[in-house]
């Protein structure tokens, strides 16, 4: 299966690992020790789990997706699908290669019976946001702090590894709504509708990064948006420092909206005075499916 050149398999060779293997340094710029080795993969599809990958017009790994069963809420006979990590190489982004990927899983996991496939990912990482908030059609209700601790890799040194823990309810109405388009994403004035309103407004500093609001609103009424940076990758590279505030802020009124009973449900990131501008939206309710 796939589209737009790209074709989705399961990985079924050594060289096929081995791609995968390479596939994870250059994604991650990490070292052997942060990547998933050829026999974990090996043991992870060879046992009711998945590992896909997605090749290009010349046969080339351009990225892969590895998951396998977990139990709902630690509960064994209560199984899910745990999604444990995904990534694309640079050059082949902007593909829906992401998209393929975890499309193909969820064909995967439908077929073993299961509806219910979860992951975690840093929550200041826009792209990531549209693709399993927006796209998808996730939703999340779980904020977890520093969830493994320090990492030196290219993508995560600098911040506490704080995450979204999503739950994609894959046989909902919702999802395939989403997903065969019939329930687009709305811009962010849509989801809100009226009387919602955005917690903590952005503003853009001299030096062209944006920066969080100075104040920041309670999480209150039927629905309201979180800011994140479009890119937060540039922005740690510029001043630590700004990114951290970030993280801080943000982690204050996702926690403080979760304990309330607020669920994310989209995301909405759109084009405003030249700029982009990045929000989650989150509604009164622990479990939207």
């Amino acid at each position: 299966m796939g589209g737009n050149g790209i074709r989705i398999r399961r990985l079924s060779t050594a060289d096929d690992y081995h791609a995968c293997e390479a596939l994870q340094r250059s994604v991650w710029r990490a070292g052997d020790t942060d990547v998933v080795p050829l026999h974990v993969l090996v043991t992870i599809q060879k046992n009711a789990g998945v590992v896909l990958g997605a090749f290009d017009e010349r046969d080339r790994l351009v990225g892969f997706l590895a998951g396998f069963l977990g139990g709902r809420d630690g509960d064994v006979a209560r199984l899910k699908h745990c999604s444990h990590i995904m990534g694309v190489l640079e050059e082949a982004r902007g593909r829906g290669v992401g998209y393929q990927l975890k499309c193909a899983q969820r064909d995967h996991v439908l077929g073993q019976g299961l509806d219910l496939v979860t992951w975690t990912f840093d929550p200041l990482e826009s792209l990531n946001a549209t693709l399993n908030i927006g796209k998808l059609g996730a939703i999340c209700s779980t904020y977890i702090r520093d969830l493994y601790g320090s990492m030196p890799d290219g993508l995560n040194a600098g911040l506490t590894t704080d995450r979204f823990q999503v739950n994609w309810w894959i046989a909902s109405e919702r999802v395939a709504d989403r997903l065969d388009g019939s329930r687009m994403r709305p811009d962010l004035a849509e989801a809100l509708g009226e009387g919602g309103s955005i917690l903590n407004p952005a503003t853009r500093r001299l030096d062209g990064l944006v920066a969080p609001s100075e104040k920041t609103d309670r999480p209150e009424g039927e629905r309201f948006a979180i800011e994140i940076p479009a890119r937060i990758q540039p922005i740690k590279a510029a001043d630590s420092a700004l990114a951290l505030r970030w993280r801080e802020q943000t982690q204050e009124l996702f926690e403080a909206s979760f304990a309330a009973g607020y669920t994310v449900t989209d995301f909405a990131s759109e084009a405003c005075d030249g700029d982009r501008r990045s929000y989650y939206v989150l509604e009164q309710g622990t479990e939207v499916t």
